[in-house]
C-alpha cells in the first residue's frame, strides 16, 4: 500500500532537510499512529545519508552495540566498538560536518530510561556541534508524557528542537483514502469504528461489507485488532482496572467528571484526575469545553479513539457472551441496531464539525471561523441545560448547525424546530446551517448553509 496522508507533516520535514544547518526535531504521539512510517516516508528517495535506529528496552551498552552496527552499514565502515551512546553520536555528528545526515532515534524513551543523564549528554553535544553541523536529528517516541517532558523548560534539551510534531489521528477525509471503494455512508461507518489511526485502517477491506470488516477485525475471538483497545493503553498505565472503569463510564454516556467518578467506581477523585490526564496525553480521550464557556465546570470528556469507544460500548460489558456466541450472531444481537440508529449518527455530527474545520483551514469559509465546537446553554424557565453539538464562531457571531443522519431529506419541520429551540432559550445567532445524509426539501434553502454527505467527501 502506498503511503497515505500526512502531507503537511512531510512538507515540514522535507523543508528542514533541505538546508545546510543543524535541525533538531521531536516527533511524538500514541502507538499505532504512524510516526515511524511518516519519518521514513519523509526522506524516501532523497539523496541524503539517513540512519534510522529504533531503541530497545535494554542497557545503554546494548543499544550502543546495535547503533554501532547501524553506523557501520550506513557509512560503510567496519563495525566500531562503541560502548556508549555518546561515542556513537560524536561519530555521527562528525560525519555531518561536511554533508547533511539524517539521524532518527525512534522510541527514545527506552534509551533514556537506562541513562538518566542522557538528556544532558545530548544537550552538550548539540551545543558543541550545532553551529558547524548539518545533522537533522529526530527524536521520536510513543510515551507521550516522556516526550513532552523533553520540551519543558526544566529539561536540559529545552530550546534545542526547532520543530515539534505531535502526530495525531487523521481526520475522516484523509482516513477515507484507505478505503476509496466504499460508498460515502460506508466510509463514515468504518471511520466511526477505526477512526484516524493508520495502523487500523490499513486492514480495512473495501471489497467486503462494513459488517464483515467489523467482524473480521474486532468482533471475533481471533480478530486482528481486538486486543488493540487495551494494549496501547496498558503500556503506559499500570492500573488498568481504573482505566477500564473510566472508559466504560464514558462509553455509557457519562461525560462530566462527577458523573464519571460516580459511575466508574474509581477509588478517588485524585485517582480519576490522574487517569484522565494520562488518557488525554495519549490522545485516547479529549477534554472538551463549550466554545461559549471554557470554565472547568462545563468541561466534558469524550473517548477520541474510535476503536476504544466501539470496544467499550459493545464488547467490554458482554465479554462472557462474546466468548460463547458466533461472531455474526453477536453483531446482530448486540451491535447492529444501536450502531446504525445511534452510534453512526453521532459520529456524523463529529465528522460535520471536522468538515467545517477542514473548509476553514482551506480558506473556503467566509468570514473566517475562530472556533468550531459545542455550545452550552441554560434554560432558566424550564430549569434545564443542554448543548448544541455543532456551532461556529466568527466576527459575525455564532452559526448553529443541525446534523441529521436520516434516510429522509431535511424538511421545513426540522428547520422550524431548530428556530423554535433557539428562540425559546433566547440565543442570538448569525445564521443556521444543516447537514443532511439525504438532501433537503425546504421552502427557502437560500436562507441557510446546507451540506450533504456528498459535500463532506468531495
Amino acid at each position: 500500500m502506498n503511503f497515505i496522508g500526512r502531507k503537511e507533516e512531510i512538507n515540514l520535514l522535507r523543508n528542514a532537510y533541505n538546508n545546510d544547518r543543524y535541525e533538531g526535531i521531536v516527533i511524538y504521539g500514541r502507538r499505532r499512529i504512524g510516526k515511524s512510517e511518516l519519518i521514513k516516508e519523509s526522506y524516501k528517495n532523497l539523496d541524503i545519508v539517513s540512519l534510522y535506529y529504533e531503541c530497545v528496552d535494554a542497557s545503554e551498552e546494548t543499544n550502543a552495540k546495535f547503533l554501532s552496527e547501524k553506523i557501520a552499514s550506513t557509512f560503510n565502515i567496519p563495525t566500531p566498538d562503541f560502548t556508549s551512546i555518546r561515542d556513537c553520536l560524536i561519530y555521527i555528528f562528525n560525519q555531518s560536518l561536511d554533508k547533511p545526515v539524517i539521524l532518527v532515534l525512534d522510541e527514545y524513551p527506552y534509551l533514556r530510561k537506562n541513562n538518566s543523564a542522557l538528556d544532558s549528554i545530548l544537550q552538550s553535544l548539540i551545543d558543541e556541534y550545532k553551529s558547524r553541523s548539518q545533522l537533522k536529528f529526530l527524536l521520536c517516541g510513543s510515551f507521550v508524557a516522556v516526550m513532552e517532558d523533553l520540551l519543558s523548560e526544566k529539561n536540559p534539551l529545552y530550546g534545542r528542537f526547532s520543530i515539534k510534531i505531535n502526530v495525531r489521528q487523521m481526520d475522516y477525509y484523509e482516513s477515507a483514502d484507505f478505503y476509496p471503494n466504499f460508498s460515502n455512508e460506508d466510509k463514515l461507518a468504518i471511520y466511526s469504528v477505526f477512526g484516524g489511526v493508520p495502523y487500523y485502517n490499513q486492514f480495512v477491506n473495501d471489497k467486503i461489507s462494513v459488517k464483515e470488516n467489523i467482524i473480521n477485525l474486532i468482533v471475533s475471538t481471533n480478530a486482528r485488532l481486538l486486543s488493540e483497545a487495551k494494549d496501547f493503553i496498558s503500556l503506559e498505565i499500570n492500573k488498568i482496572a481504573n482505566t477500564n472503569e473510566t472508559f466504560n463510564a464514558i462509553a455509557e454516556g457519562n461525560k462530566k467528571f462527577s458523573d464519571i467518578l460516580n459511575k466508574s467506581h474509581v477509588t478517588s477523585s485524585p485517582t480519576l484526575v490522574d487517569v484522565l490526564k494520562k488518557l488525554e496525553e495519549m490522545d485516547a480521550i479529549s477534554k472538551v469545553s463549550p466554545i461559549n464557556d471554557e470554565s472547568k465546570k462545563k468541561t466534558i470528556y469524550e473517548i477520541s479513539d474510535r476503536l476504544t469507544l466501539f470496544y467499550y460500548r459493545y464488547i467490554f460489558k458482554k465479554t462472557s457472551f462474546f466468548a460463547t456466541m458466533n461472531s455474526e450472531d453477536f453483531f446482530d444481537e448486540f451491535i447492529k441496531e444501536d450502531f446504525y440508529s445511534s452510534y453512526v449518527p453521532k459520529e456524523f455530527e463529529r465528522v460535520c464539525a471536522q468538515y467545517l474545520v477542514r473548509e476553514n483551514k482551506a480558506q473556503r469559509i467566509k468570514p473566517v471561523l475562530y472556533k468550531v465546537g459545542k455550545y452550552y446553554y441554560d434554560d432558566p424557565i424550564n430549569k434545564t441545560n443542554g448543548e448544541f453539538d455543532i456551532v461556529t464562531l466568527s466576527k459575525d457571531g455564532y452559526d448553529f448547525y443541525e446534523a441529521k443522519f436520516s434516510s429522509n431529506p431535511i424538511d421545513d419541520s426540522v428547520v422550524n424546530e431548530e428556530v423554535f429551540q433557539l428562540s425559546r432559550i433566547n440565543i442570538k445567532y448569525n445564521k443556521l446551517g444543516f447537514f443532511s445524509k439525504n438532501g433537503f426539501n425546504i421552502t427557502k434553502p437560500e436562507k441557510y448553509r446546507l451540506y450533504t454527505l456528498i459535500d463532506l467527501y468531495k
